[in-house]
């Protein structure tokens, strides 16, 4: 059985011959040991594509196509192979014109990260590899590119990208006319005594995931809420909108990263990253946030649920609640006032997404056998104190650093000579 893998790429450097030393060491191991090659391993070291002067063999769209596979990237792995490796020599001529090499210590020091990042030392991560086809020189000429990429595109771009105090201010709503928005995604799984080891794999698994399209797969297969249609996407939403302590989080993430799991009542929780942008309207943070619960028996029961939805339907305010709560126990309906740290996490994050008056059946209160009908009454709008300005400084210079990179490959792209062989 595959043993699936997930990780971010670090950065690389000027390494064309390198690269084709790689291939060339193969094949001439491969003639030693066993003479003179058949037409097929001949053809699997010939040229498959050409980039300016720059060569990418069938051997290496093989290889890329087979770590691609690994890690479930979406889509097919070839033509993701391929486009990969074109940009890979685009980036390496440009590497090489700047003389950015890392060292032998900074490529093992990736490696080890991304074996980190799969919960497995390096030699067991390069094990992994092999036991599917993927030689140890693929994964090095995938960590240089990646780490030497990173040093230039901050060497060229990082004045640029670093925000102002004022940028940041705005950023953060202190100046009232702007604030950072986030674009994620969301993957919640009940969890119980029965299957928790089961929900910690799947949580383990989805944190290493580094595609939106892998994510979405995933919420689609394993996600509790209502987003599990749409692959757990979320609309943008305001960064102060989220919990305190979820903002601090997102913010340490590059678009593509998941958070690791977040236990809450009942569920564990993952979000990944798929965008930040910078707003010019107001962003406030919030004093105090007024929400409802009303509880109804039975769980995530179909009855429970078609129960919820009539109550959703027959209200509109939270003021609404304390009539359908009429005659019944005191402690079906919570109204409560709280400043955003005081919320629990899962009711937070579900509070998140709700403009006032709207409501929520994502969540369950013993052990899965209350179903709660979540509703936002309104938010107290303060001065944002809770994100810390390094905190936004650095996002905002990561998101900069990123759509300087995507524009430059872009150009070298458009400029370059491609052919297939």
């Amino acid at each position: 059985m595959q043993k699936h893998l997930s990780f971010r790429p670090q950065n690389a450097a000027p390494f064309v011959q390198r690269l084709s030393q790689s291939a060339a060491a193969i094949a001439l191991a491969t003639a030693v040991m066993f003479g003179p090659a058949p037409a097929a391993a001949q053809g699997l070291f010939a040229p498959a594509v050409t980039v300016n002067d720059a060569v990418v063999t069938n051997y290496e769209l093989q290889q890329r196509a087979r770590f691609l596979t690994l890690l479930r990237d979406p889509g097919d792995p070839q033509k993701k192979a391929r486009e990969d490796l074109i940009l890979d020599r685009l980036k390496l001529d440009v590497l090489a014109q700047a003389g950015i090499e890392p060292t032998e210590e900074e490529i093992v020091e990736g490696m080890t990260e991304l074996a980190g990042r799969a919960n497995l030392s390096l030699q067991e991560f390069l094990n992994v590899l092999g036991q599917n086809g993927v030689a140890p020189e693929t994964l090095r000429d995938f960590t240089r590119v990646g780490i030497a990429w990173r040093e230039y595109i901050a060497a060229r771009y990082l004045a640029q990208a670093r925000p102002s105090e004022e940028e940041i201010d705005r950023a953060m709503g202190l100046s009232g006319s702007g604030g950072v928005e986030v674009l994620l995604s969301e993957l919640i799984m009940p969890i119980n005594a029965q299957n928790a080891a089961q929900v910690e794999d799947i949580a383990q698994q989805v944190s290493r995931i580094t595609t939106t399209g892998a994510f979405s797969q995933a919420a689609q297969q394993y996600s509790a809420t209502a987003t599990r249609q749409s692959g757990g996407r979320l609309p943008w939403m305001p960064l102060t909108n989220l919990p305190p302590q979820l903002q601090q989080v997102v913010l340490g993430l590059r678009p593509g990263e998941v958070t690791a799991p977040l236990p809450l009542d009942g569920a564990v929780a993952l979000f990944q990253l798929r965008d930040l942008r910078e707003t010019s309207g107001a962003a406030p943070s919030y004093a105090a946030i007024e929400y409802a619960a009303y509880y109804l028996p039975g769980g995530r029961t179909p009855e429970a649920l078609a129960a919820g939805t009539k109550v959703i339907n027959s209200v509109d305010t939270c003021d609404d609640l304390y009539g359908v709560a009429k005659d019944q126990d005191p402690s079906v309906l919570d109204r409560e006032t709280l400043a955003p740290a005081e919320i629990p996490q899962d009711i937070a994050i579900e509070l998140a997404k709700l403009d006032p008056n709207e409501t929520s059946l994502a969540l369950t209160r013993n052990n899965g056998q209350t179903l709660m009908l979540l509703m936002l009454c309104g938010r107290t709008a303060e001065v944002n104190a809770e994100a810390s300005r390094e905190s936004v400084g650095n996002a905002l210079t990561q998101q900069r650093l990123g759509a300087f990179a995507d524009s430059l490959l872009e150009q070298l792209k458009a400029d370059a000579r491609i052919s297939d062989e």
